[in-house]
């Protein structure tokens, strides 16, 4: 219990860093964005971002500037059929909308930054843009991540001999470039305040599992780590695929290279429903032991937070909070979303 009489309503536990994160998931998700968090409950979502602040007549900007919340309402794809809400096929469902939603807060929290030379507000960037970059950046991660593995692999398939070597050396493989990829990007001093709102965004719910207050001297004291974080789901995902191609064999390799797309929803389901259950079980040693990579991971795709970038990631999540109450939601376990 702190000074000010805020603290913790239910149990907590802590994550590698000491600092503590609930024992429970609440319906709740997010993303980082360019000066801003997305938050997500069950029938809403909404981005917060910090606009830029007004120059003075010395040409130096006064900080910080203020916060801008859009929300829109939101109907789950699974709300609308039963098949949606299967096993596995939930988390294909999931995974899409998140994407979606994402990539919208995006543009938002880019427009937002956008200024004229006037300093007045630029025009937004266009539908065409923003659906070119999705197009490209979901085909890079898809050649990334799955044709470049699978490729270099078969260009040794001789050599390795057997069906079995072949899926452990492309499995490692990829797996290597996905950490590679995560330590490259967190090396980049212009994604430093991504992470660190990333970093916000799950102190934030964090605190709001625990039924703490929503302020940012409360949410600083929880970690910055979350067992539902999207670096998590993504590393799962890498070791799933290993599994999953296995009874494949060694077929030609353009079907190889298909059966690796194609096989992409049902990894993507598959982890879904691994996240799920770490989350929901974070309080198991051994189960912390599983979680620990995906964790380690988060080290390098969160940073601590100012309280100017909490009270950022608090503004969002109380615009959805304003219009639902996730947690008389939370038996619906199809409404638990990742953290991104």
């Amino acid at each position: 219990m702190s000074a000010d009489g805020a603290g913790p309503s239910i149990d907590v536990t802590r994550m590698p860093d000491g600092m503590p994160v609930a024992s429970r998931d609440a319906p709740v998700g997010g993303q980082a964005v360019l000066e801003g968090v997305m938050m997500r409950g069950v029938s809403t979502w909404a981005v917060a971002v910090r606009k830029p602040a007004p120059e003075t007549e010395a040409g130096t900007a006064t900080l910080p500037g203020e916060i801008e919340v859009t929300s829109e309402p939101l109907v789950s794809w699974a709300k609308r059929h039963r098949l949606l809400r299967l096993p596995v096929i939930r988390g294909v469902v999931a995974l899409g909308e998140s994407l979606k939603i994402g990539f919208r807060a995006l543009a938002i929290s880019a427009n937002a930054q956008l200024l004229d030379e006037d300093g007045e507000q630029a025009e937004p960037i266009g539908g065409l843009t923003w659906g070119l970059t999705i197009f490209f950046s979901l085909a890079l991660a898809v050649v990334l991540f799955f044709v470049v593995p699978v490729g270099a692999t078969s260009l040794i398939k001789d050599e390795l001999g057997s069906s079995l070597l072949f899926w452990l050396v492309e499995g490692v493989l990829r797996t290597a470039i996905f950490i590679g990829y995560i330590v490259l990007i967190s090396r980049l001093p212009d994604l430093r305040r991504v992470f660190e709102y990333h970093g916000a965004e799950h102190k934030t719910i964090s605190c709001y599992e625990a039924s703490d207050r929503l302020i940012p001297a409360r949410a600083e004291t929880y970690s910055r780590l979350h067992p539902r974080c999207g670096t998590s789901f993504l590393l799962i995902v890498m070791v799933l695929a290993i599994f999953v191609f296995a009874p494949i064999g060694l077929p030609e390799w353009y079907w190889l290279l298909a059966s690796r797309i194609l096989r992409i929803p049902l990894i993507a389901g598959l982890s879904y429903e691994v996240i799920k259950w770490a989350g929901r079980n974070r309080r198991k040693a051994w189960v912390r032991v599983l979680m620990w990579p995906g964790l380690m991971l988060q080290y390098l795709t969160t940073r601590e937070p100012d309280r100017e970038q909490l009270a950022v990631a608090i503004a969002a999540l109380e615009a959805v909070l304003a219009v639902e109450s996730p947690r008389d939601e939370a038996r619906d376990a199809d409404a638990i979303e990742i953290v991104a």
